[in-house]
């Protein structure tokens, strides 16, 4: 088994990063966007901490990054995550040591809620995150379309064990 680094996600990642969420996009159960954004778009709705790449053999194989789920203040150590594994990468641990270590950056950066939305038909997805001590905590039911079908979308949370206890 090859070596799994991780690394910042900075704009010199976004071609390979941007290949991975078209992949992604392809399959129809890991979002409701239909291409991926140009780069300055994607970076503006992402957090400038918490961006980060899985490498194997010095290529991008993975990404993570979290989104502010709000501008108000109560809410700014909540994030929502997106993580995607290049399809010739799955099973390998990708998705593990990224959300291992998405999680230990967003808890030094003051995170203490990440949040989820998953198309309860992306097993994969679910299961990396309830192992992750994510919990289900609801289904937005026929939430949004997709290719004229009603989807639905199972919404997840994690409490950080050390930010936000006191």
């Amino acid at each position: 088994m090859n070596k799994i680094t991780i690394s910042p996600l900075t704009d010199k990642s976004w071609a390979e990063v941007a290949r991975i969420y078209e992949s992604g996009i392809a399959t129809k159960n890991a979002t409701f966007q239909t291409e991926a954004p140009d780069w300055e778009s994607w970076d503006k709705a992402h957090r400038k901490d918490c961006r980060i790449v899985a490498m194997i053999e010095n290529k991008i194989v993975g990404w993570a990054a979290l989104s502010n789920v709000s501008s108000r203040c109560v809410y700014s150590g909540v994030a929502e995550v997106s993580i995607y594994v290049d399809s010739g990468f799955r099973g390998m641990g990708v998705g593990d040591k990224l959300m291992d270590s998405l999680i230990k950056e967003s808890e030094l950066n003051g995170i203490w809620t990440l949040q989820a939305g998953i198309f309860p038909e992306n097993t994969g997805s679910l299961k990396l995150h309830h192992k992750h001590g994510f919990r289900t905590i609801g289904i937005k039911e026929r939430i949004g379309k997709m290719d004229n079908t009603w989807r639905d979308v199972e919404m997840l949370e994690r409490r950080s064990n050390v930010v936000g206890v006191d």
